[in-house]
């Protein structure tokens, strides 16, 4: 049979197969709301950060605008990927020592005037409620704030954010907050509204992974750890309007909240981040209305898995990824992962022509 008939036929069956036995073409369910969009990304086994769907942010500020007695100097190179040793493995160290995964530094500035910091942001802006989660570790080194977050911009922002100087053996806290309009009016302080609350945790965040995740409605947020439910935030702080996922830890020296600057690195890991979510985006959700024939046939969704422990060890840190099930992400768009599986839809054609 001559090659180009071949490669057609080839090309013929990947096409059927994925659009005839594809699963989830209508979405992803979190307790019960069907969310149209995903994002996945395996930090574990990532070695090239620019495949990973998220972008280091660069920018340096002075301490007047980083309210602190430090401008902050958040830079590429303070953002590494520590991916494990084997890609069969999902804990343990990474091929450059410490803790594999994303690796978020904050540095000593010695004896300059701002502090090295790292800060990582999804290339997808276009995200419009939704249910994220991500795993972390955080530092030990007092004098930093690690966060998690989804930001537009100052006045809509919902943040998880961990000051590595509340950790001692009787004080482990979250501090949970949407920044809005009324905490810019306080002088950028969320202390001073009804949309924060520092709730304490029943572990060291910096001791181990631990799974924090926020569900966004459009009437409220509510906060999850680990999968326990911990605190429900509604008013006018709930967002409105699309964002992106972030990443960050940071200092500015600020005895009342970071504290700090730590005495040497401290370094926050990230071993993944998932988001299931709805676009703002016309073209995804015209894509969705193509994709989605008929939202209740046999599965059309699919329901995200919820982690059942801390994802600790080679067992629980292996946690569930559509984007490395065949014929689940069907025109979703997916970033990284790990490279002993294949991704659907787009990506798994793409490689089974090479």
């Amino acid at each position: 049979m001559p090659l180009l008939t071949r490669t057609v036929l080839l090309l013929s069956a990947i096409l059927f197969s994925s659009t005839a036995w594809a699963n989830c073409e209508c979405g992803y369910t979190v307790n019960g709301t069907l969310y149209t969009d995903l994002t996945e990304t395996d930090f574990l086994h990532i070695k090239n950060i620019n495949e990973s769907g998220w972008l280091p942010q660069s920018y340096i500020v002075n301490r007047e605008t980083a309210r602190g007695p430090y401008g902050k100097d958040a830079s590429p190179k303070q953002v590494t990927t520590n991916p494990l040793k084997s890609r069969y493995d999902w804990a343990g160290n990474g091929i450059h020592g410490g803790d594999a995964g994303l690796q978020i530094t904050v540095s000593n500035p010695g004896k300059g005037g701002v502090i090295p910091m790292g800060e990582m942001g999804t290339n997808r802006t276009d995200m419009l409620f939704g249910s994220f989660r991500a795993a972390i570790k955080l530092t030990g080194q007092k004098g930093t704030c690690g966060a998690f977050f989804w930001y537009l911009n100052d006045t809509q922002e919902i943040d998880m954010e961990f000051l590595s100087s509340q950790f001692n053996e009787t004080s482990n806290p979250v501090n949970l907050v949407l920044q809005s309009q009324a905490s810019v009016d306080a002088g950028f302080d969320a202390g001073d509204t009804n949309a924060f609350q520092s709730h304490q945790l029943p572990f060291d965040p910096s001791e181990a992974f631990n799974e924090y995740r926020f569900d966004w409605f459009s009437d409220r947020v509510d906060f999850y750890a680990n999968g326990v439910f911990l605190k429900s935030m509604t008013g006018d702080g709930v967002p409105q309007d699309p964002g992106h996922l972030m990443l960050s830890q940071w200092s500015n020296g600020d005895p009342n909240w970071s504290g700090g600057p730590p005495t040497k690195d401290a370094i926050m890991t990230v071993s993944y981040v998932k988001g299931y979510f709805n676009s703002s985006e016309p073209k995804r959700q015209e894509d969705w209305q193509k994709r989605c024939e008929d939202v209740n046939a046999p599965n059309a969704t699919c329901e995200v898995p919820e982690i059942t422990a801390p994802p600790r060890n080679n067992a629980t840190a292996k946690t569930y990824f559509f984007s490395q099930e065949k014929n689940m992400t069907v025109n979703q768009t997916i970033s990284g992962g790990n490279p002993n599986t294949i991704a659907s839809g787009a990506l798994s054609i793409h490689a089974s022509i090479q």
